[in-house]
């Protein structure tokens, strides 16, 4: 596997998932300490900027949510979020964990709204216009966007992975059930570990947009 055909797409690496005091970490930090979740992905950033496409997809709302949809057509995961105050933009919480903060080698992704970053964002026209054929992700919550956008990117023609120890859930079961039971369906879930051993020595150039 190349590493200028590869892209790793991190989803949702930002302070209300991460960080004690986000306004939803209190149901994920048992699965990111199992996982080791955090410092995994900072080992895999470590190793691969600068080599493979590395792409931030936040998902941020409106300070009053008007993006996110109207009342009485919300879905309980939107509906939560807003009850708990998360993912606004401006807000601390909001933002990228520092640990994983990008750089110019990077590429934030803008428009995420939904489970699929694929729905509201242009990240395909930006895995096209370098040339991907191979994305990894990681992120959160293993068992809805992560999951969301890897189905997508499958649909789309992609090779997916999954790399299990830079994700979580809410759950060690949900986890499970991704890891085990869907995504061999679509592509593969690895270690980053044993992900990084896949791809060869290359020097790549991407594309600044």
């Amino acid at each position: 596997m190349k590493p200028n055909e590869t892209a790793i797409v991190f989803i949702e690496v930002q302070n209300d998932f991460c960080k004690e005091g986000g306004a939803l970490y209190e149901g994920v930090k048992d699965q990111i300490k199992a996982q080791n979740t955090l410092k995994n992905a900072q080992d895999l950033i470590q190793k691969v900027r600068g080599k493979c496409l590395t792409l931030f997809v936040p998902i941020l709302f409106e300070q009053d949510y008007c993006d996110a949809g109207c009342a009485g057509v919300l879905g309980p995961i939107h509906a939560n979020a807003m009850q708990a105050k998360a993912f606004r933009k401006g807000t601390w919480g909001g933002e990228i964990i520092d640990e994983l903060k990008p750089t110019k080698q990077d590429i934030v992704v803008d428009g995420k709204r939904t489970l699929d970053a694929f729905h509201s964002s242009n990240i395909d026209f930006l895995l096209r216009v370098n040339c991907i054929k191979n994305v990894a992700f990681c992120g959160f919550l293993t068992n809805l966007c992560v999951e969301g956008t890897a189905r997508s990117a499958y649909d789309k023609g992609y090779k997916v992975f999954l790399l299990k120890d830079c994700c979580a859930a809410i759950s060690g079961e949900e986890q499970k059930y991704v890891e085990e039971k869907f995504f061999p369906y679509i592509g593969e879930a690895l270690t980053h570990d044993e992900f990084l051993k896949r791809l060869e020595c290359a020097v790549p150039f991407f594309l600044e947009l």
